[in-house]
């Protein structure tokens, strides 16, 4: 089991060039495998160990949660309290969002991010002053809709509530003995020892650079916590052994929220998915990070690494369910390994046969949907120097989904981007027929008519 598990990571960092990866898996309350690969600083040559410390990004929202739902237990906050008893100043528009709406993100709220007239630095205050003035997203829980207001509230809340800044009351009460390798930083830019920084990769140098993006202190609930494997593997075990809330508690924080429109699925800031029909929960970050249980396994799996050549493929998230298959062969989710194998196929392999690879795994398993991967393919190869194959993966998509106004609207994207405007023009038509309110679409028709007026 050892052995195949550093083999499939082996290649993992080798398709998608990922510079380091810390990797643990606890089975029945033991560590049964936790390992340490590559390079935690490329600039000093540095390997990835116990001692480092990676930015998990999203991925601190599961440690946020738990902060909310020991202030739950205790009897000091309740799922059902209005946001406005602990903030002042909100608009009436507000009044009816719950702390079960941002745990859920159900709440409807601007999505602070999307604005850049509200600048990290500005006053808590004048930041909701700005943002009062937004429009709502939609009716507050009719749906699911991942947004950053949502953790700022809660740690303005625990901070109401604590007394003290959101860092302390989450140290003291999560991580009370680590004396180093758990703390809150959301500037990437910023330089501690033993951390790995965060690495993009340029398409234009062909390297890795170092992200320097500071999102202030006001972000450390939601993507701030810097912490060891190790330190993660204990805060693990504490979560298991019901040392943080009570077992219940924990279990009513895996609940899913009922969302009015019946059809999406979140736990109380907890991600569940199914593998091979199985429930987990857990959260990725930053495309680069994931922590997912299986309660009824006795499984967890943590995965944290530093960067990654391709961003959209969910690297993070085949490699918790593949590890998972290997682990326990009920957990094996064929249509999860066959859309990670698609992935790799189209990034290692010459098109036509990653395509003829496609073909088969669709002729054997005819209703298996792969809309949405072979989008994510087709523009993953166009944005990293592979323009003229990932418009065949595109055009694959819109043949294998002829009724969709969206694989349509990425073909003609990509033929767009090759300077193919006659074509181009025509996908955007088709996807028109298929979606009449598709605004994109009808703006780059008009564009796609200037340019070739010019032309002529």
């Amino acid at each position: 089991m050892e052995q195949k598990i550093d083999n499939y990571i082996e290649e993992v960092i080798k398709i998608n060039e990922i510079p380091g990866v810390a990797l643990a898996v606890i089975k029945d309350g033991k560590i049964i495998y936790e390992k340490y690969f590559g390079k935690a600083s490329l600039e000093e040559n540095k390997a990835v160990d116990k001692n480092t410390a990676f930015k998990v990004f999203s991925t601190t929202k599961l440690i946020t949660n738990v902060g909310i739902f020991q202030l739950i237990e205790k009897g000091k906050l309740s799922l059902e309290d209005p946001v406005s008893k602990y903030l002042d100043n909100l608009p009436n528009e507000w009044q009816g969002i719950k702390v079960k709406n941002l745990l859920s993100h159900s709440s409807g709220l601007p999505n602070i991010i999307m604005f850049p007239d509200i600048p990290i630095t500005l006053p808590f205050d004048q930041k909701i002053t700005i943002l009062s003035q937004k429009p709502m997203e939609f009716v507050t829980g009719n749906e699911y809709n991942y947004n950053q207001t949502n953790y700022l509230f809660l740690t303005k809340i625990i901070e109401k509530i604590t007394g003290q800044t959101f860092e302390d009351y989450i140290l003291q009460n999560q991580f009370p003995s680590i004396k180093s390798g758990a703390y809150f930083s959301s500037n990437f830019g910023e330089t501690v020892p033993n951390s790995a920084p965060r690495y993009n990769y340029s398409t234009e140098t062909k390297k890795y650079i170092k992200n320097t993006s500071n999102f202030g202190l006001d972000a450390h609930s939601a993507n701030g916590l810097n912490i060891t494997l190790q330190n993660f593997i204990l805060w693990n075990q504490n979560l298991d052994n019901d040392f943080y809330i009570k077992k219940e508690t924990k279990y009513a924080m895996w609940e899913p929220f009922p969302f009015a429109n019946k059809t999406d699925r979140f736990a109380y800031g907890w991600e569940i998915v199914p593998v091979n029909k199985i429930l987990s929960y857990g959260f990725t970050g930053g495309n680069e990070t994931a922590f997912r249980k299986f309660p009824d396994n006795k499984l967890t799996i943590i995965f944290l690494s530093n960067g990654h050549k391709y961003s959209g493929l969910y690297v993070q998230s085949q490699v918790i369910n593949h590890v998972a298959a290997i682990i326990d062969k009920a957990l094996t989710d064929d249509y999860y390994l066959a859309g990670e194998k698609i992935n790799q196929d189209f990034l290692k392999l010459e098109i036509t046969k990653a395509k003829q690879n496609y073909l088969d795994v669709k002729k054997s398993r005819p209703d298996w949907d792969f809309e949405y991967r072979l989008n994510v393919i087709g523009y993953t190869l166009m944005d990293y120097g592979r323009l003229k194959d990932g418009i065949e993966v595109l055009e694959l998509n819109a043949i294998e989904n002829p009724k969709s106004a969206n694989a349509f609207d990425s073909l003609a994207d990509g033929h767009f981007r090759n300077n193919q405007l006659e074509i181009s023009k025509e996908n955007y038509k088709k996807s028109l027929e298929l979606k009449p309110d598709n605004s994109n679409a009808k703006e780059m028709l008009e564009k796609i008519e200037k340019a070739l007026t010019k032309k002529s």
